[in-house]
């Protein structure tokens, strides 16, 4: 057998009929949900990380078998291979092999677990020190995902004390109809303001009565409660 067939018959032994009834319906999987056609084998993402550690070697012609089926596992066992790599890769070119890779399948990338344990890792940490137009260019996108890897792809950014693009992308956020936007948007809101909160005081001050109400909440969630009622009474 070779490594492919050796992958998948590791990963459908581990699945789980219960827990896949339980993951789809977390992640409405249903007609008209954000979720709608995935599929899930009931994997815990701990064991999946397992499969990946040990199957980190498939190259990126089997990886690309794997992403783009329907079955949720299948693409987040590629996506944690793909990290993995990266974090392994010395070369800039292998880095950006595998950044093109990324992009290449970003359509393929369509669930919020799979946007949150990839984007920063991959997009992010490939444009820590280029360009960062691409992200501006996926902000404006129709595609729910695109946007959401936006955003999320800054949180290395933010890391590294660099908020600049979080909230610039988080401008053109603003009037995103969608809630897992709002959420993801929040989130790093939030982060740039466990590291520097002055300049989230400064972006509620000009922004908090535009924001949508989750965007608003989850950017506040570390605040002192009487910040949390002043901007959340504006």
């Amino acid at each position: 057998m070779n490594l492919i067939n050796n992958l998948l018959k590791d990963i459908n032994q581990e699945r789980n009929e219960n827990k896949s009834l339980i993951l789809q319906k977390f992640f409405k999987t249903q007609k008209g949900q954000y979720g709608y056609g995935d599929i899930f084998l009931g994997i815990t993402v701990p064991i999946q990380r397992k499969i990946a550690k040990k199957y980190q070697d498939i190259n990126l012609s089997d990886i690309q078998k794997l992403i783009t089926k329907k079955i949720h596992e299948y693409r987040l066992i590629s996506l944690l291979i793909l990290i993995l790599k990266y974090q392994k890769s010395k070369l800039k070119k292998d880095q950006k092999r595998i950044y093109d890779f990324y992009v290449k399948n970003i359509n393929f990338i369509n669930n919020w677990d799979l946007v949150d344990l990839s984007a920063p890792h991959i997009i992010g940490n490939y444009l820590l020190d280029r360009s960062r137009r691409s992200l501006y260019n996926l902000a404006k996108s129709p595609d729910l995902w695109h946007r959401r890897i936006s955003i999320i792809s800054t949180f290395t950014f933010i890391k590294k004390q660099d908020f600049t693009d979080t909230l610039k992308i988080a401008q053109i956020l603003l009037n995103d109809e969608h809630d897992l936007i709002h959420k993801a948007t929040g989130w790093m809101l939030r982060e740039v303001g466990k590291r520097d909160i002055s300049t989230l005081y400064r972006f509620l001050d000009k922004f908090c009565t535009k924001m949508p109400r989750t965007m608003l909440r989850y950017s506040l969630e570390k605040l002192p409660k009487d910040k949390k009622k002043y901007y959340m009474t504006l």
